[in-house]
């Protein structure tokens, strides 16, 4: 079978592999990423899995010519793998294998990775940097976020990396990825970011960090790394219109994912608030309407019954301005928050009433609702 035991005798040592990166070891156009690499690359696994039915993502076509040294080698990868177009193309009930990426966050050997990269597998093989093997087991996963938690057996320190603050990440700061694209472990990638809070479909909580670090098939589940060797992205996806990296690729930021993964660990799931409403945006005519300076805030278009919002008094035509403090310049901030709050606790709302304002405290609620698939992506958009 694919899954093994550990193999070799000894643990890498994080006190000396992975001491922090000195601040400012990646000024503007830095000469090599050399030591950002060596710091950090022992923590970054590959993930291998088989499973006995096809995984929703798709894998792109060949983009090679024919004769290219490079066919035969994607050939066999692809060889296989499930959602391969053309010729070849393995039917869904037979065994399939499949690559991702992932790190390790803890000593004693819990992973982190994608949810669409193990959702579906039924064995899964852990492949350290020196070749080191590990069988895992999924400790839990979040659909909603595509995040996984995976849990190694060991007996030995392992390496590990931290995650950084992915909220005090700017445009245009240099970025790192390493993964196993196409089956190519320890592929190292660098980039900027090129944006942040981007929305690709994806789940209901979508706020992706976008950078032009190349993002391609086989990424799925690894570490984006800040200056400091610190984890301040997942790799999840690429822009995709051809098949190939474009430059154009998402990940999850640490900030959202640090508490679906200490959730994960302590339980195995996820706990989310819940408010009971539908909204909408603000679009500049409702603002206009509404006598509101900017297009800003959450219209409700229906409170649920017997939900923390109806108890709350909160109706149908109010617009949320902003929770707790925090203006909400884009509605797609508020389930967000609604969903990092704690079952029980109260939030303050500042909302807009018949031209009004004023503020109503809601006790949240917990989401009683199963756990979603994450929602079907784009033509132009692949996971990693």
């Amino acid at each position: 079978t694919l899954l093994m035991g550990a193999v070799g005798s000894q643990a890498l040592s994080t006190s000396e592999q992975l001491a922090p990166v000195p601040r400012g070891a990646l000024p503007g156009g830095p000469e090599s990423f050399s030591e950002l690499v060596e710091q950090v690359k022992p923590a970054v696994v590959n993930i291998a899995i088989v499973g006995s039915a096809p995984a929703r993502a798709r894998q792109p076509q060949q983009a090679f010519p024919p004769g290219s040294p490079f066919e035969d080698l994607f050939r066999q990868f692809y060889q296989g793998q499930p959602g391969m177009r053309g010729p070849g193309r393995v039917p869904s009930n037979r065994p399939f294998r499949a690559v991702g990426s992932g790190f390790i966050v803890s000593a004693d050997g819990f992973v982190v990775t994608n949810n669409h990269v193990i959702e579906r597998a039924e064995e899964i093989e852990i492949v350290m940097q020196d070749g080191e093997r590990y069988s895992a087991t999924v400790q839990g996963r979040d659909p909603k976020t595509d995040l996984a938690l995976l849990k190694v057996a060991v007996d030995v320190a392992l390496p590990y990396v931290e995650l950084g603050d992915s909220d005090a990440a700017r445009v245009g700061d240099w970025v790192l990825a390493v993964g196993n694209p196409f089956g190519l472990g320890g592929t190292v990638t660098a980039g900027i970011i090129s944006a942040r809070g981007r929305d690709i479909q994806a789940g209901p909580f979508d706020d992706f960090l976008q950078v032009d670090a190349p993002i391609n098939q086989g990424n799925s589940g690894g570490p984006l790394f800040d200056g400091q060797g610190k984890v301040i992205g997942i790799n999840t996806a690429n822009y995709s219109p051809s098949g190939g990296s474009v430059g154009i690729g998402f990940a999850i930021p640490a900030a959202m994912a640090e508490d679906v993964i200490d959730q994960l660990k302590s339980n195995g799931s996820v706990q989310r608030g819940w408010l009971g409403v539908q909204f909408q945006p603000v679009n500049s005519a409702i603002a206009a309407s509404l006598g509101l300076e900017k297009a800003s805030g959450a219209l409700i278009a229906e409170v649920v019954e017997d939900s923390p919002a109806d108890t709350a008094g909160l109706q149908a035509g109010d617009v949320i301005l902003s929770v707790d403090g925090r203006h909400l310049d884009d509605s797609k901030a508020l389930p967000r928050i609604i969903a990092s709050a704690e079952a029980g606790s109260e939030l303050d709302m500042r909302i807009l009433r018949a031209g009004k304002r004023r503020t109503v405290s809601v006790e949240i609620g917990r989401s009683e609702e199963a756990v979603a698939a994450v929602g079907p992506q784009s033509d132009e958009l692949a996971q990693g």
